[in-house]
């Protein structure tokens, strides 16, 4: 990869890349600090890398940058070990997407990352599997797990609405 290409990368995928980080980290400045980390991985490696592969390479590094951080930020709890019955509600509330946000903040970290990309972003079970560097079946399987806890928390939509 050239530096011109390198720079056009910067430009076409910067917004994604800031997006997918942001939404799991919750902080913009986290997420601004991920993002640069990234940038400056696929840096140190452009001559490494094809340019038609550079969205591919952006988004696995910025994936794994992001892990690195959640994992040194905190443990991550699993969604078998919960009692979902202290995560559920069931007031009535009319704004769904606050109560989506709640939770997908819920989700463990693994869970949290393949539902975004495959629901936000538009990715293919293919792609997230090269972007997390997970089977394409543990790919559908986290995405699975995700879409059945979001049911159970967020409960019958007479209750949110």
């Amino acid at each position: 990869m050239t530096v011109e290409e390198y720079n056009d990368c910067v430009k076409k995928f910067a917004d994604n890349v800031f997006r997918f980080v942001l939404k799991n980290v919750q902080d913009e400045e986290k997420a601004a600090d991920i993002v640069q980390d990234t940038y400056e991985k696929m840096w140190k490696h452009h001559k490494s890398v094809h340019p038609e592969k550079g969205k591919s390479y952006l988004f696995s590094t910025a994936y794994h940058t992001l892990i690195d951080y959640v994992r040194r930020e905190k443990h991550a709890v699993r969604i078998e070990d919960a009692d979902l019955k202290n995560y559920a509600h069931n007031r009535q509330y009319s704004d769904l997407q606050e109560i989506l946000h709640k939770a997908i903040k819920q989700l463990p970290d693994d869970q949290k990352m393949v539902l975004m990309l495959r629901d936000y972003e538009g990715y293919s079970y293919q792609e997230i599997g090269e972007i997390t560097g997970l089977s394409e079946s543990q790919v559908k399987v986290y995405i699975y797990r995700a879409r059945v806890f979001l049911r159970k928390y967020i409960g019958k939509m007479e209750v949110v609405i």
